[in-house]
């Protein structure tokens, strides 16, 4: 078994599948130079890749034959898989970035290939263009608890004052100046925990200059997530697109109450039943924390627990592997 993804590595665990990983680069268990979505692969990737799957009943490819940053990758991947039970997980296909449009004969296809979206609207577009494939949602482990008052302190967050936490890169689609705009309102500190990404360093460090909110940069050394969560207040996730959206399950796993931007895949994940608030619109989200409600964030947590933990991912992934002759 080769599988990248942390939580259907563990998922596969649970189902007594010995899992091996193999990537570009990473904590993995094999490095193979050239795999890497923006990697340039020498002529001997084929064969390293051949090694590092030999022996793998069952290969999972995360990402790879999705999008198009690295074709020879992909199309070498591809031709060593032929014939042989694959899943190709699709976390983003080319149509739905900037930048890359329909491309024929994308993503690749074979007979003894199943094809997995992470939500229903690539699995529905992804018909569209005749290839059939089945929607699984991420499963999330259930957090820790979170040293609130700890990382408060280390950022310098001043007592009573709102955090705001916006748990993401900042490139352009994750509408950081939505964020912004969503803590200057509401006069809370700001914290972006993940780093500029393709280019946009210049445009963040504009932003965070011309700001009016107490701004955060990073997680910093010692700190965790789990800790971010328990810091803040609320969460914004104002993103223009996404495939899925983990914020909107850790948010929720978390308690705490959360703003989103209205891209496509949010609406679907909505109807599951959560309550979130506007990204565009700080009205709502004030009134709630200047009255909080806790059944709110309880019956958003409840539904996170319930159909996006581990254990639903397990049964989802069971269940593929019964459906494809695979169990």
């Amino acid at each position: 078994m080769s599988v990248v993804a942390d939580h259907w590595g563990e998922a596969f665990r649970r189902l007594g599948r010995p899992v091996r990983t193999v990537a570009g680069a990473g904590r993995v268990d094999r490095i193979v130079p050239g795999l890497d979505m923006d990697a340039t692969p020498g002529p001997d990737l084929p064969d390293r890749l051949a090694e590092a799957l030999e022996g793998t009943g069952l290969v999972v490819v995360e990402n790879v034959c999705s999008l198009p940053r690295n074709p020879a990758a992909a199309g070498a991947l591809a031709a060593l898989l032929a014939g042989r039970p694959a899943i190709l997980h699709h976390h983003d296909l080319p149509w739905q970035r900037e930048g890359f449009g329909d491309l024929p004969g994308w993503p690749p296809d074979d007979p003894a290939w199943v094809h997995v979206t992470i939500n229903q609207r690539s699995r529905q577009e992804l018909a569209g263009r005749g290839i059939e494939a089945t929607t699984v949602y991420g499963g999330f482990p259930l957090p820790g608890p979170g040293r609130r008052a700890l990382a408060r302190g280390r950022l310098g967050v001043a007592p009573g004052r709102w955090l705001l936490l916006q748990p993401t890169r900042a490139i352009p689609r994750k509408n950081v100046p939505a964020g912004l705009a969503m803590a200057e309102a509401l006069a809370a500190d700001y914290w972006l925990t993940g780093p500029a990404e393709d280019g946009y360093a210049p445009e963040l460090e504009r932003l965070l200059a011309a700001t009016t909110a107490r701004a955060h940069r990073r997680v910093p050394p010692g700190l965790t997530m789990d800790d971010a969560y328990a810091a803040c207040d609320a969460v914004v996730f104002p993103s223009t697109w996404e495939g899925f959206g983990a914020p909107l399950i850790e948010a929720s796993l978390h308690r705490r109450p959360l703003a989103v931007g209205d891209y496509p895949v949010a609406a679907e994940l909505a109807a599951f039943g959560f309550r979130w608030f506007p990204a565009d619109d700080p009205t709502p989200l004030k009134a709630f924390l200047d009255h909080p409600d806790p059944a709110l964030l309880d019956a958003n947590h409840d539904i996170a627990r319930r159909r996006f933990s581990l254990d639903a991912l397990t049964a989802q992934l069971g269940a593929l592997l019964r459906s494809a002759g695979w169990a």
